[in-house]
């Protein structure tokens, strides 16, 4: 059946043209007799609302910039049998988020947090949440940037409007004043807003204290940081070469045929 073209001019002025994609196939249904009148409104409605959803969240994934596009079901778990999974778990009902928490994920090289923390950060963009990854190193980059061009204040606001923040690599190295002072504005602004952070570090949250120049400004940053988040030690063997890509044993006479 073709689409009536008055009908497609206006499903489009309603900004309802994703009904087009399906009503082909809602209107063989009706006509089979498997739908009523009111259930066809019905389904064309709901298959408008997953597409909107469905746009959405690619939107607010491009926006999140993660390093890979993962999620907490394909973490191999068995993988690593120390890791604290029922506490991951936990973290995934996201109750932390609605309650304005962070989480901070901690432990050693290569034993998964950045993708425990950008899968964390999947689930919060399907709840329509909007997400922003970074390495911390790129964040002080930016901020750094702000004080040369004059923009500081506009970076700032950008970097505070995420509803999860997602810095990597925190606590890497020690800080100079102005990129103590610069965290502490951020952290202070998203936290008066209600809006959390998802920390992962090679190091445990009570080792950041020496990192900051001013003892003051470190027990004031820390305290709204360590205090307010939920903390979860990750332990065990790397879990990189679980994401090496498998080589087939190929022995030399096969090799060459």
């Amino acid at each position: 059946m073709i689409i009536d073209i008055a009908l497609e001019q206006a499903l489009r002025q309603l900004k309802l043209s994703g009904m087009l994609h399906t009503l082909e196939a809602r209107l063989a249904q009706a006509r089979a007799g498997e739908l009523g009148h009111i259930e066809f409104l019905q389904v064309l409605c709901h298959d408008e609302i997953a597409r909107r959803e469905s746009e959405a969240i690619t939107r607010r994934v491009k926006r999140a910039a993660f390093e890979a596009q993962v999620t907490l079901e394909e973490f191999d778990f068995a993988a690593s049998p120390k890791l604290p999974a029922a506490q991951i778990r936990d973290l995934a009902a996201l109750r932390w988020l609605t309650a304005g928490e962070s989480v901070i994920l901690y432990g050693p090289v290569g034993v998964g947090k950045t993708h425990i923390a950008q899968a964390l950060g999947h689930l919060a963009i399907r709840q329509g949440a909007d997400v922003k990854f970074l390495k911390t190193s790129r964040l002080l980059a930016t901020l750094a940037g702000g004080h040369a061009d004059r923009t500081w204040d506009k970076r700032l606001r950008e970097l505070a409007r995420p509803a999860v923040l997602i810095l990597d690599d925190f606590g890497m190295r020690e800080l100079t004043a102005t990129q103590a002072d610069d965290l502490y504005e951020l952290v202070t602004e998203r936290a008066a807003a209600g809006r959390s952070f998802v920390l992962t570090s090679n190091r445990s949250p009570v080792d950041w204290y020496p990192l900051f120049p001013n003892p003051v400004v470190a027990e004031s940053l820390l305290d709204r940081l360590i205090n307010t988040s939920h903390q979860a030690f990750m332990n065990g063997p790397s879990y990189r070469p679980n994401k090496r890509p498998r080589r087939a044993d190929v022995t030399p006479k096969e090799a060459t045929g």
